[in-house]
């Protein structure tokens, strides 16, 4: 029996400093722009993140399942079309579905080496405990980062031919732009033969896709408001989140979930900590997320336009996993892989 070894030390890229800089920055920019609005990546303090694993176990809400379901299915062949060595994860928090990719790589006979990425050491610690439990003979290099610094990105450990996995349709919560930049990043820090696993919402009825974000338990709703209560506590605001109803639209021209939060009553918010006060009319409407949804052409022509070559393609119907790699080179065979369930 293989003994349990110690947890692993983190690689600490980021600065905590820098997380505030940020907040600052992102809130100052957001509250005063017009219309308002602010980044989704502030929803996931510890409440906030008790609030989302509820929201992957409510009925509405398929995206979780959806990706498990494909990962369980199709593991082997990802980590084969991959050719991959080492599995990079990329805002991992609890790592909980990436163990169908480490039991994949073991079953391949890959050195199994985990590089787990998120912003939060307090999320990697457990995780990482977790994994020296369970998986002793797994090498893990936990590295606490921000995936959208591209000096981060390239100083991520190198423990073999790395599958970077980038789930949970995360990608969908960045506009074009923002897409474009974020994969162009991530080309730039692929090794020739390296890959990148990309989890994606597809687009779908409407109303099945509001519902995913506005469920009937109003656990999105709460979510949706706790990151006004971030503000009070971060920033020394005073968001009443009560006086704020939750709003899901889908935008059929962006295809794209909004989410809103919209004042009931006209008031004004002052921020301590930017000497600021905020502005806001009844009805009027701050955004806090896009959720992008996919169609097949348009998501492997975002990849293929920065070098990222299409490889595999695994869906249900609702949701799909992505292959796509860097120039392999000539002494790998890589198979593509295109199924459909």
């Amino acid at each position: 029996m293989t003994r349990a070894q110690a947890p692993a030390p983190l690689l600490e890229l980021l600065d905590p400093s820098s997380l505030r800089d940020a907040l600052l920055t992102d809130a100052r920019a957001g509250l005063t722009a017009s219309p308002k609005a602010l980044p989704p990546k502030y929803f996931y303090d510890a409440r906030g993140s008790e609030l989302f694993e509820e929201i992957t176990r409510l009925p509405e809400y398929y995206p979780t399942r959806a990706e498990r379901g494909l990962l369980r299915a199709h593991a082997a062949e990802i980590v084969a079309a991959a050719g991959a060595e080492a599995l990079v994860e990329l805002g991992s928090g609890s790592s909980e579905k990436t163990g169908l990719l480490l039991d994949a790589l073991a079953a391949a006979g890959s050195a199994g080496a985990y590089v787990p990425v998120d912003v939060s050491p307090a999320a990697l610690r457990g995780a990482v405990a977790e994994l020296a439990a369970s998986r002793p003979a797994l090498r893990v290099e936990p590295v606490v980062a921000d995936f959208e610094d591209p000096d981060h990105l390239r100083a991520l450990p190198r423990p073999g031919r790395r599958l970077v996995a980038f789930l949970g349709g995360t990608i969908g919560n960045l506009v074009p732009a923002e897409r474009r930049r974020f994969l162009g990043r991530i080309a730039d820090m692929l090794d020739p033969g390296e890959s990148m696993l990309l989890g994606v919402d597809l687009v779908k009825d409407a109303d099945r896709l509001v519902a995913a974000y506005d469920d009937a338990a109003g656990v999105t709703a709460a979510f949706n408001r706790n990151v006004l209560r971030v503000l009070d506590r971060e920033l020394g605001a005073d968001f009443d989140p009560d006086d704020f109803e939750h709003v899901a639209l889908w935008d059929p021209e962006q295809e794209w979930i909004e989410m809103r939060l919209r004042a009931r009553t006209a008031r004004a918010v002052r921020v301590a900590d930017l000497g600021l006060t905020v502005l806001f009319e009844q009805g009027e409407e701050m955004r806090t997320e896009i959720s992008a949804k996919f169609r097949r052409a348009g998501i492997e022509a975002e990849l293929d336009a920065v070098g990222l070559t299409p490889a595999g393609w695994w869906t249900d119907g609702d949701f799909a996993l992505v292959l796509a790699r860097s120039g392999a080179p000539q002494s790998v065979t890589v198979t593509p892989f295109q199924k459909a369930t």
